[in-house]
């Protein structure tokens, strides 16, 4: 090894000491008033902290963040195709959905569907230019967790199609232009060569989102979707304690944003390997030679 790559010894300051005083102090201070401040009441946090209203909230939150994230990744791919798009109407039409979902605030989009009935009170679902077709009254349609899933999936998916975006412009070039060598269609180079190296650039990604989906899933609770934060509302609109109730709530977004932290981590430490390797070694990342047998492609 070379002597300039050789670990160097940490010799600690004056001023790391007073670091760690000091955050010493903050932390002794924090938990003096946590647990001598009897307006916590955390006999209270731990009689609701396991209720059966507040787990099914709390199971209700996952749900929707399971949804909005599956939607939002499949209606997040097909923008970023588009927004990539040679077809310049096309990559307008992408690009006018990324600007409008990611230029108005979540809360409002949320509002605005779960009142879309004021503007289509009746659509009809059928086969064009026949009188085949069947009248939905999107009043009964539009519940408010329908209203949820699609406000949040629609703008998730604005957000995904920019990650992915991201992605496909980190694929070396080299690797399209060994594509069009072998002569691979379009789609065929999409789905076997830009999307597969894309992933190490976009799952971390992915990953930081479906952490956000979770906690931003509380401000379905203004249209009275019964999820962890509406549930821990409901409850102590009844017994009016307040701060214990939303310090349940704080502390199963802590615990479940945590859980989801590990997964991510792992899957991050796994794609940065990857990614390392392949900088070591640039024969690596060359296109497979079996590419030619895959369906035909090469002409």
């Amino acid at each position: 090894m070379d002597a300039t790559e050789k670990p160097r010894m940490h010799r600690r300051r004056p001023v790391e000491y007073v670091a760690w005083l000091v955050c010493a102090l903050v932390i002794l201070g924090v938990g003096h008033t946590l647990l001598t401040n009897p307006n916590y009441e955390w006999g209270v946090v731990g009689k609701y902290f396991t209720a059966s209203t507040v787990l099914r909230g709390l199971g209700l939150t996952l749900v929707l963040t399971a949804l909005a994230m599956f939607f939002g990744t499949v209606l997040g791919l097909l923008i970023a195709i588009l927004r990539v798009s040679k077809v310049r109407p096309v990559m307008l039409l992408a690009t006018a959905y990324i600007t409008f979902f990611r230029g108005t605030p979540v809360l409002v989009q949320l509002i605005f569907w779960f009142n879309i009935a004021a503007l289509y009170p009746h659509i009809a679902i059928g086969i064009p230019f026949t009188h085949v077709s069947q009248a939905v009254n999107v009043n009964s349609l539009m519940s408010a967790t329908t209203a949820a899933i699609v406000g949040l999936s629609l703008n998730e998916a604005a957000y995904l199609a920019e990650i992915i975006r991201g992605g496909f412009a980190s694929v070396d070039r080299g690797q399209l232009e060994a594509a069009d060598s072998l002569g691979m269609r379009g789609r065929s180079k999409l789905w076997r060569i830009i999307i597969p190296q894309a992933m190490p650039t976009v799952i971390p990604a992915v990953g930081n989102q479906v952490i956000g989906m979770f906690k931003e899933t509380s401000l379905v609770s203004v249209l009275g979707v019964a999820e962890l934060l509406q549930s821990v509302q409901l409850i102590y609109a009844r017994t009016y304690q307040t701060i214990p109730l939303l310090i349940v709530a704080c502390l199963w977004y802590l615990l479940m944003t945590l859980a989801l932290s590990y997964p991510q981590s792992l899957i991050e430490k796994k794609y940065s390997r990857t990614r390392s390797r392949v900088a070591k070694d640039p024969a690596a990342a060359q296109l497979p030679m079996d590419a030619t047998l895959m369906g035909g492609e090469a002409r």
